[in-house]
């Protein structure tokens, strides 16, 4: 019997282009997930693979740069989030996602969110993929929140980074975990905070043409303020990016301390800042490589769940 394998996938910002690189080895090791659940970017990347559209993705990924980073952000003042998030999904994403459910992808997909009135981790397993994932990895004050069921929802990774208990919950008997910040915690750059100028220095800051609740020299001024360092100290959205990333590895380490998975991917990441967008091929790279370190460990596994799994916990403590 083969045991069915559940893929939870991190959250990390920018260093979620490693779950690129996680999914192609696993798939060229021929051990694909039969269950997946993602936070955040974790989430994005999810949807992607499992519409069929991963390779989209990756190739916009591959294409950007400190500028092009910048540029893909559609900043706004008004509203609950500083970024619209449009350009993001009309630019990345495939056009046939949009109109996808999440009840249509070829096996069990659940995005994680959180509900911005109670703090309950909420799991997305019906309705619209896209809507889904921008509920997932809506960061509070970035982007703004989605409203699914009733419900206002934000970032899951406030409440599940590395959604283990989900895939468990889902049926998932040999549980896989990627954790993008498993490495030693504060090697990350301090500040984080977006390239806005070019090659020659100009200015690349842009903003939504859409606010009219601001005028444009004062919408301008505003965002500067928010991404410019001062003084040496780190900026406004460098301090928020920080203390995001602080939060989801604690609640990280604790929850999988706790509900620990089968297998461990652990990307060597800790050089890439959070919001280094632009260096998706160093990540994919990194989690390509950590995951084929596990494919002896997971097929030792597989063919232990499938000599017996009437004794598969006493043999296996972690096993479910």
């Amino acid at each position: 019997m083969k045991p069915l394998i559940g893929l939870a996938l991190g959250s990390g910002v920018a260093r979620g282009w490693a779950h690129i690189g996680v999914l192609r080895a696993l798939e060229v090791a021929g051990h694909k997930p039969d269950i997946i659940a993602g936070t955040s970017i974790g989430a994005l990347i999810g949807g992607a693979y499992l519409s069929g559209h991963m390779s989209k993705l990756e190739a916009w990924a591959l294409r950007l740069n400190r500028i092009r980073v910048s540029r893909m952000f559609d900043f706004q003042l008004s509203g609950s989030g500083i970024i619209a998030g449009r350009r993001i999904l009309h630019e990345a994403l495939h056009p046939d996602m949009l109109s996808r459910g999440l009840s249509d992808l070829p096996i069990p997909f659940v995005c994680v969110a959180t509900d911005l009135a109670s703090g309950h981790e909420v799991w997305l397993r019906n309705g619209n993929l896209i809507e889904a994932l921008r509920a997932s990895y809506a960061v509070p004050g970035l982007f703004p929140p989605v409203k699914i069921d009733g419900r206002w929802l934000i970032d899951g990774a406030l409440a599940n980074p590395v959604p283990v208990s989900v895939c468990r919950a889902m049926g998932a008997h040999l549980t896989i975990a990627v954790s993008l910040n498993g490495e030693a915690f504060g090697e990350s750059p301090v500040d984080d905070t977006l390239d806005m100028t070019d090659s020659n220095g100009h200015e690349n800051l842009r903003s939504n043409d859409e606010d009219h609740d601001h005028p444009p020299a004062a919408r301008m001024q505003l965002l500067r303020q928010f991404f410019r360092r001062s003084n040496g100290e780190p900026s406004v959205f460098g301090v928020m990016a920080r203390s995001l990333h602080i939060v989801q590895d604690r609640i990280a380490r604790s929850r999988l301390a706790g509900d620990p998975p089968d297998l461990m991917i652990l990307p060597r990441l800790s050089d890439v800042g959070v919001l280094e967008f632009h260096r998706a091929r160093e990540s994919i790279a990194a989690g390509e490589a950590a995951a084929r370190a596990i494919v002896p460990r997971l097929r030792e596994l597989i063919h232990r769940f499938g000599n017996g799994d009437n004794g598969w916990n006493k043999r296996w403590p972690n096993g479910r």
